[in-house]
């Protein structure tokens, strides 16, 4: 009996499996394209996929015509129990369509959870222009995986193959150590987000404002205009003040009166302040105390809230409350203090000459 008869025999007494196998398999496939176009509409209403229904849209649309053939084939084929070299064929054709399009579907769902994160639109993202290196990364990751099952199910013995592409990862990742600790830094900045595109930041002694988060450096531009360009991994390192975060900031003045202020105008300065401090819009005093005897001052500390993140508005507010106080101070007769030492010179029968008139006695 040649080949040919013995398929013929095999369809037809198999005529009834086939038939159910072809029903499961059309409804299948029928499942497959409905949530396909879904995902089709769901990309089109968020193109941008930064939202997670673009995401889900995004996988579900990538599912291929090629896979769902060569799945309702092998659906029909299990029903029926075909050939061994015809089913062996089969199951050869399922993996290694079923590999791809799993990698697929993780590459989607991969780079589609990552653009929620980044954002890809021009001028939202934070990483926008390292996503094609994510991109290449996370697309050579997933189809390495895939192609190393398919060759595990094939029969391939790939213990070997999994070694040497270990110990190449290894050579790779030494030489590149310092490139792969910044991506990593970008991608730890991506989503713990300490800061953003926009917000003005503060470590050490440089404040600046986010211009430009890279793929090894990230870019400011401090207040005083300089360019500001600090790798990822250092500015991790160091501890961060992101001014923008909240809605009210913050300020401290620090100011010295003479020992010479009588002790009455001494308790009218918080009064005072708190008057001059509330002057301004969005302003409130959250105190304003002695704090410490001086060299040559009476040591005092203002700290004020302004609700807002404007730090030229702040600038602006905080010069407004100084010159009012200067102005208020002059009107009660309270003086600033400044650094002085005060000497003392003996007459010749030992007694001290005071350096400043004596007080006027009381008639």
């Amino acid at each position: 009996m040649t080949e040919l008869q013995k398929l013929t025999d095999w369809l037809w007494q198999s005529r009834e499996a086939l038939l159910v196998g072809t029903l499961v398999a059309v409804g299948l496939v029928g499942l497959m394209i409905i949530a396909r176009a879904i995902g089709h509409r769901m990309v089109r209403r968020d193109p941008g996929t930064l939202g997670w229904s673009g995401v889900i849209g995004r996988v579900l649309s990538k599912t291929s015509l090629a896979f769902m053939a060569i799945a309702a084939i092998d659906i029909v084929l299990n029903y029926a129990g075909p050939p061994a070299r015809i089913e062996r064929l089969s199951n050869v054709a399922f993996i290694i369509a079923f590999a791809l399009q799993a990698a697929i579907w993780a590459r989607e769902l991969i780079l589609g959870v990552i653009g929620t994160r980044v954002g890809e639109r021009p001028g939202e993202t934070t990483l926008g222009n390292a996503m094609g290196v994510i991109r290449v990364l996370v697309s050579v990751a997933v189809f390495a995986i895939a192609i190393i099952v398919i060759l595990d199910n094939l029969g391939v013995n790939v213990t070997a193959l999994v070694a040497g592409l270990g110990i190449g990862g290894i050579a790779i990742g030494l030489a590149a150590q310092g490139i792969f600790s910044d991506l990593f830094a970008a991608l730890a900045i991506l989503f713990d987000r300490p800061f953003r595109r926009g917000d003005t930041i503060r470590f050490d002694t440089t404040t600046g404002t986010v211009e430009k988060i890279g793929l090894k450096t990230t870019r400011l531009t401090s207040l005083t205009g300089e360019r500001v360009i600090m790798a990822n991994t250092k500015l991790l390192e160091r501890e961060i003040r992101n001014l923008a975060e909240g809605h009210e900031r913050q300020e401290t003045l620090r100011f010295g009166l003479t020992y010479q202020t009588p002790s009455d105008k001494l308790e009218r300065v918080a009064q005072i302040a708190r008057e001059v401090v509330e002057a301004q819009p969005g302003c409130t005093l959250h105190r304003c105390v002695l704090v410490a005897f001086g060299a040559s001052s009476l040591d005092h500390e203002l700290l004020f809230r302004h609700v807002g993140l404007d730090a030229d508005v702040l600038f602006a507010k905080r010069a407004a409350i100084i010159i009012a106080l200067l102005r208020r101070f002059a009107e009660e007769g309270i003086e600033f203090a400044y650094p002085t030492q005060t000497t003392f010179t003996a007459a010749p029968d030992g007694r001290l000459v005071m350096p400043y008139a004596a007080p006027a006695q009381p008639q």
